[in-house]
């Protein structure tokens, strides 16, 4: 299995997930109850982290930062830098979602989204 369809698998399992969170940011007349919000995006996110982590080791050639990454020598840590963003959005959609407060809890899923459809297009462009 070379990169790309690697690449490509992590991606698809993340699409559920990724689902389960747009369904937590779309207008409903009644949010669910914040315990079941909190687990349903800490279960989520933490799915997507650890198929970002492993897809950016595998663009990395071992790890985010190293020296023998593919693409541009950047590549690698410029995948860590989003990677921690990443993660500090899933933070704050855990939180809010825990607090029950889902404004922000849209807010920080759309980010959330947004910077993982960001590492899937700067992995695509690093192979």
């Amino acid at each position: 299995m070379d990169v790309t369809d690697q690449l490509e698998d992590h991606q698809a399992c993340c699409l559920p997930h990724l689902l389960t969170l747009r369904m937590l940011v779309r207008d409903t007349p009644e949010p669910p109850p914040p315990w079941l919000a909190a687990a349903d995006v800490t279960r989520a996110t933490k799915a997507i982290l650890a198929e970002v982590e492993t897809a950016v080791r595998t663009v990395t050639g071992g790890g985010p930062g190293s020296p023998d990454s593919p693409g541009s020598p950047g590549a690698g840590i410029f995948l860590s830098v989003r990677l921690s963003r990443l993660a500090a959005a899933a933070d704050d959609a855990i939180a809010a979602a825990g607090a029950g407060d889902f404004t922000q809890l849209r807010c920080h899923l759309r980010r959330f989204d947004t910077l993982t459809s960001a590492i899937w297009a700067v992995q695509d462009a690093s192979r």
